[in-house]
């Protein structure tokens, strides 16, 4: 309708020739009783097309998707938005009546329509969304600082939050909080292995726990060196996601590959949700992320080469983005980090979208090969990590990633131009009745990324387990284990996570 009233307008704003007044009326009449055969045969193909995305995301298919229910708030959604648009226009003509005493017909029409968008921005921008936003951020920062009756600080000394920690229990933040109470032991990874193991080091250091993020880094680097996290075999920088949570699917899977001889350090940089972080303070991953590298690089580079941990960096969507930022090659090329593990980058993100554009021609957005595959690789739930025509170079950095993450696979070229994931071969998390629509698919592609993180796991914006481990054991290289142990392996932590 709106697409409909914006060509109307500029047709009779180039004085092109238009029917008469009841032809017209007869016209918009006639249109809009076309268009209801084909809202009808939406509604009643919904649950068709919804059963085929669930077909192919293993869930069990719906009987109705309320197709009057769906239509009726679908009509009081375009009830309200017409209303603000005939306000808009209210507020429009009100403005120019009044300035077309004073001026030129044309300067009163183009000051009018300036000071109406002004004026409505302001509103929604500067009173309803500013108070949106307020609220928001104290309804997370409520969340972050409440602490569980059940949620005591650990008694191991070598645990960050301890009694002997620098970081204090409290400062952590819930997510911080969650991430150092959890995790294997060394007798779970004892136990599944039948072998000794030990205990994996987690540093975190929440929002609050100093004031600024150099002094955040800075302590984070002193409770690295108090726990001894320089003394284990692998080291890994994590940035975690916009709330400062850092995915157990991801961690733990890790953790049990190296039998707990790891250790890991995260900085949180907000308690917001990823997309509200991104929306209101999109530099702040980035600078936390770059303080906390280089505190830990300059620190790393500084050991004897035959001492020090091998060095990888992993986030998972913002997270992914803002470990992107954390560093660029001129700074590691004289002596590089080992690798990375990206999973479900933001479509934003810098060197994934740089590798995805650059990829050999034929092979498909959703699963590119980058070059010859010695320093980017790309996978999903089917492991592709062999597909490379060159052995490894010094830097590992696996992109792990699904055809069905709206996060990292929307475009805002979507709503004029189909995109090249959804052109054959489609990835096989993709329904295959899903076609390209003008407007109509951007906008499908908007809501999904809100709700992104509700489909199963394995699929959209959850990234499983048994998935991880394929791409850290490419990244990583733990101790040699038998593809039996791995399946085995596999199977324990996609059972835990379900």
């Amino acid at each position: 309708y709106a697409l409909g009233v914006f060509i109307h307008w500029l047709w009779a704003y180039l004085q092109l020739p238009e029917p008469e007044h009841r032809r017209a009326r007869a016209l918009r009449i006639a249109g809009g009783v076309l268009a209801l055969p084909a809202v009808a045969l939406t509604l009643w193909k919904a649950a068709e097309w919804q059963n085929s995305v669930r077909q192919v995301m293993g869930l069990e298919p719906l009987d109705t998707a309320h197709p009057l229910q769906v239509g009726a708030v679908g009509l009081l959604v375009f009830l309200a938005l017409l209303a603000l648009a005939r306000l808009f226009g209210v507020v429009m003509q009100l403005l120019r009546g009044r300035l077309k005493r004073l001026l030129p017909p044309r300067v009163a029409q183009v000051l009018a329509t300036g000071l109406t968008v002004f004026a409505f921005w302001y509103v929604f921008n500067g009173v309803i969304f500013h108070q949106a936003l307020r609220l928001a951020d104290s309804s997370f920062r409520e969340l972050d600082s409440h602490i569980d009756a059940e949620s005591a600080p650990p008694d191991d000394p070598f645990r960050t939050g301890s009694a002997q920690s620098l970081v204090s229990w409290e400062s952590l933040g819930a997510r911080g909080r969650e991430y150092i109470a959890s995790g294997p032991r060394a007798a779970e990874i004892g136990d599944f292995f039948g072998a000794p193991a030990q205990d994996p080091i987690r540093v975190y250091v929440g929002l609050n726990s100093r004031e600024t993020v150099e002094e955040r880094a800075t302590l984070a680097l002193q409770e690295m060196l108090r726990v001894g996290a320089f003394e284990r075999s692998a080291l890994v920088v994590i940035v975690p996601t916009g709330t400062g949570w850092i995915d157990p699917a991801g961690a733990d899977t890790l953790e049990y590959l190296h039998r707990g001889d790891i250790a890991s350090v995260a900085l949180q940089y907000s308690y917001l949700t990823s997309w509200l972080s991104l929306m209101v303070e999109p530099g702040y991953g980035a600078e936390a992320g770059r303080a906390l590298f280089q505190k830990v690089y300059a620190h790393w580079t500084g050991l004897p080469p035959g001492e020090r941990p091998r060095l990888y960096l992993y986030g998972l969507s913002l997270g992914a983005m803002n470990s992107e930022l954390s560093t660029d090659l001129y700074e590691v090329v004289a002596d590089p980090f080992d690798g990375a593990l990206w999973s479900g980058p933001p479509f934003t993100s810098r060197t994934w979208r740089m590798a995805t554009d650059a990829r050999v021609p034929g092979t498909p957005e959703w699963l590119p090969r980058f070059r010859d595959g010695s320093i980017i690789r790309f996978t999903a739930q089917r492991n592709n990590l062999d597909a490379a025509s060159a052995p490894w170079g010094p830097i590992r950095i696996v992109y792990l990633q699904y055809a069905s993450d709206p996060v990292t696979f929307f475009e805002p070229s979507s709503f004029y131009r189909e995109p090249d994931w959804m052109k054959v071969p489609r990835g096989p998390d993709v329904s295959p009745a899903l076609r390209w629509f003008p407007i109509v698919t951007g906008l499908q592609l908007a809501a999904d990324m809100m709700l992104a993180t509700t489909a199963p796991i394995g699929y959209g914006h959850l990234y499983a387990p048994e998935h991880y481990i394929d791409a850290w054991i490419e990244v990583t290289q733990p101790p040699p284990v038998d593809a039996d142990t791995i399946a085995r392996l596999k199977a324990f932590q996609a059972a835990r996570f379900r």
